[in-house]
């Protein structure tokens, strides 16, 4: 049977169901038959979306979003899900906002009014809001102490030019301190509307049901559209940068800009992104930097696609000594993948390990929603994993060769920390 097979049965167990409420907020349920249930909100609304003078607005309004409604208390709030055993949790990306709830299946109408009490509801008081502001302003604090976490942070912000897309998810402390309560009602005025949201969730009910549920929940969300301003970040010469910091460790993060989600060369970057730095220990990078040289102590790769641009970043941790030397490696293998075009066996075989992944990660209830959704919310329709597969499978060896010519020394802004 080969992956595409396995993945057609594997989709009779998680079957899409997609509906509009009358209010236009689409949703899609995946019905199966485990015992855990997921509901949640995707809102097309994140870091990029902040006020020139709020940075860190979304991810602020993320975090108090739970701290009282026009029905509840924090306290209730946060005790809801979890006297059942479940969990409420929420994050923040740069282009979007999810919030969702994991419980027993049968929980399923419990944690679909509280969803919805949340994002219709949420009032922000002044108190909760002070208190949180200091809870974000020591998360930020906390992450800028770990150099691995925070080179990223920079280089982004290096790579795409400054402005909206490039700055820190968490925001900065000035502004922190001024966002107000009223900041946080308009950003949900404006943002957090039907035609700017999916609502989604898995699990055994009929899906008849969750919609009635749904409808009934959120369906009396006023209909508007989303007040968003996005322009595409500027494109800006390759940057070398190095940061000294007195660490007795190298951070080097290496990348460049590469098209957004919907090029028809999103499946060869990822194969190539795969190849380079993926998950798997038979990464090119972790062989030639880790297993054969032992020059590096974590490397890996990652592509960010976004609906206007993308970015692929390297990222390597190793002796200062031996920083040079992984530059060199990198410089290498990402200019062999450039200049010569794999083998047929040898692309066969990356093919076959992604979608292998791929597979694999479908069994993951968070995976399959979140994709979903985020189909649904950016494309209007859900892509099955099994048309990302055939496309996998379909790239050639000239169209990963050429993805390739995107990433080599030349195209690569690069960011240290020594």
């Amino acid at each position: 049977m080969t992956i595409a097979q396995s993945l057609n049965a594997h989709h009779d167990e998680a079957r899409y169901h997609c509906a509009t409420l009358s209010n236009g907020l689409r949703m899609v349920h995946i019905t199966t038959q485990r015992p855990v249930g997921w509901c949640g909100v995707a809102v097309n609304a994140g870091s990029r979306d902040d006020p020139a003078d709020r940075l860190g607005l979304a991810h602020f309004v993320e975090h108090t979003l739970f701290k009282g409604t026009e029905h509840r208390r924090a306290w209730h709030i946060l005790n809801r899900m979890e006297r059942v055993g479940g969990e409420l949790n929420a994050y923040t990306t740069r282009e979007n906002t999810m919030l969702y709830s994991v419980y027993p299946a049968q929980y399923a109408a419990r944690a679909i009014e509280l969803l919805a009490d949340i994002v219709c509801h949420s009032v922000f008081p002044p108190d909760h809001l002070e208190r949180e502001r200091d809870v974000v302003l020591e998360e930020a604090a906390g992450y800028r102490d770990t150099p691995s976490d925070a080179v990223y942070d920079d280089f982004e912000d290096l790579l795409m030019g400054g402005g909206a897309m490039g700055h820190n998810i968490l925001g900065t402390e000035h502004d922190l301190h001024q966002v107000t309560r009223d900041d946080c009602l308009q950003y949900m005025r404006d943002l957090y509307v039907p035609q700017n949201m999916v609502f989604f969730t898995t699990g055994p009910e009929p899906c008849e049901r969750i919609f009635k549920l749904a409808e009934r929940y959120l369906g009396g969300m006023p209909a508007r559209e989303p007040q968003l301003h996005r322009s595409e970040p500027v494109m800006r010469e390759p940057v070398q940068q190095t940061i000294e910091m007195g660490l007795h460790q190298a951070h080097l993060v290496t990348g460049a800009r590469v098209p957004g989600k919907d090029d028809d060369r999103l499946p060869a970057l990822m194969l190539l992104n795969n190849l380079l730095g993926g998950p798997g220990m038979n990464s090119l990078l972790n062989v030639e930097l880790r297993e054969r040289r032992g020059a590096a102590y974590s490397i890996e790769s990652s592509l960010s696609t976004f609906t206007d641009c993308g970015m692929i970043e390297i990222y390597v941790g190793c002796d200062a000594a031996r920083l040079n030397a992984c530059r060199r490696v990198i410089d290498r293998v990402t200019q062999q993948l450039a200049s010569s075009p794999l083998t047929p066996r040898r692309l066969d075989e990356a093919r076959t390990q992604l979608c292998g992944q791929l597979t694999v990660a479908a069994d993951n209830s968070e995976w399959l929603l979140t994709g979903a959704s985020r189909g649904l919310l950016y494309d209007g329709a859900v892509t099955p994993l099994r048309q990302t597969i055939e496309r996998i499978q379909s790239v050639t060896a000239e169209q990963l060769r050429a993805a390739a010519e995107l990433i080599t020394a030349q195209c690569r802004s690069s960011l240290t920390y020594l």
